[in-house]
């Protein structure tokens, strides 16, 4: 998979330019993001795209030394069973910004 890294998002285009895989993260504040968006085309559903889109984000926001915070209700989930990436979490922001999500 081809993953194209812009400021705030990573995503997959297809053959014909259709994104099928993306994630996005805004600043929230200097240097933490929140990821508040993931999707996958629903043709590749259910084959661990999300989760490796995840990852890519993990990395991604690490190796630019960002913290995160989560709002889409599948990074919060993802967030909660890969405890080896919460390393970059920033759980502060996380109970004020989103305390229902908390990780």
């Amino acid at each position: 998979m081809q993953y194209i890294y812009e400021n705030h998002r990573i995503y997959v285009l297809d053959e014909q330019s259709k994104v099928i895989v993306n994630a996005t993260f805004p600043f929230i504040k200097p240097g933490i993001v929140v990821v508040d968006h993931t999707y996958v085309d629903p043709l590749l559903r259910g084959q661990g795209i999300a989760s490796q889109l995840m990852h890519e984000v993990y990395r991604h926001a690490k190796s630019k030394g960002f913290k995160v915070v989560a709002t889409c209700p599948y990074a919060v989930v993802w967030f909660k069973k890969h405890k080896e990436c919460q390393d970059i979490m920033d759980e502060e922001t996380q109970a004020v910004l989103a305390p229902e999500c908390l990780i």
